[in-house]
């Protein structure tokens, strides 16, 4: 099934413990545009440009606890946000420096977003997402269901800013075209009893 007009990636390794790893290989780079809600998670490449102040403009990546480093400023937690609010963090934390600062952040490659499936599914595992992409989708790209699936009970598991919080998917209905699609976004466990 094709994301963005690319195909998904089955190369990537398994990350869960019910199927083995293979060869672990380097993340493919999105050439999928950077829509305004984009997020930003580690791995990305940023360029951060302050006008007028070569020393404080960087190439930098984020890091894998999601932070970047610089001059004057140290480590800025970064991953989760969007361009826009990464630069006003950036903007507000240098006005303790710089008289009206002006950054700008550029997102100049990304990394694919993972999606994980586990369960009663006959691929469980990480799956790599360029943007969005439905739940039904992911699960035809985890080869569809066992035999004994509980497909009236899927949950999705997703990190918030309060914690965990679940998602009921009732796959039967949605294929019925009963709801709202139900989006997945980078991060995501999808749990098929």
């Amino acid at each position: 099934m094709s994301v963005n007009g690319e195909e998904p990636s089955s190369t990537l390794p398994q990350q869960t413990t019910e199927s083995p790893s293979t060869q672990p290989q380097a993340p493919r780079i999105s050439s999928a545009p950077i829509t305004a809600d984009y997020r930003l998670v580690p791995g990305d490449k940023l360029r951060v440009e302050v006008y007028k102040d070569a020393q404080l403009s960087q190439s930098l990546q984020i890091r894998p606890d999601g932070k970047i480093t610089l001059p004057l400023l140290g480590d800025i937690a970064a991953a989760g946000k969007t361009p826009t609010e990464l630069r006003d963090t950036l903007t507000a934390s240098l006005r303790e420096y710089i008289t009206n600062p002006v950054v700008t952040v550029i997102v100049v490659e990304t990394t694919p977003g993972t999606v994980f499936i586990m369960g009663e599914v006959n691929k469980p595992g990480a799956q790599a997402i360029n943007g969005p992409i439905s739940i039904l989708q992911v699960l035809a790209m985890a080869g569809g269901f066992k035999d004994f699936a509980h497909t009236k009970d899927i949950r999705v598991l997703r990190k918030s800013p309060t914690g965990i919080r679940q998602i009921e998917f009732n796959y039967n209905e949605a294929i019925k075209g009963n709801g709202a699609p139900l989006l997945l976004e980078a991060g995501d466990t999808v749990i098929v009893p």
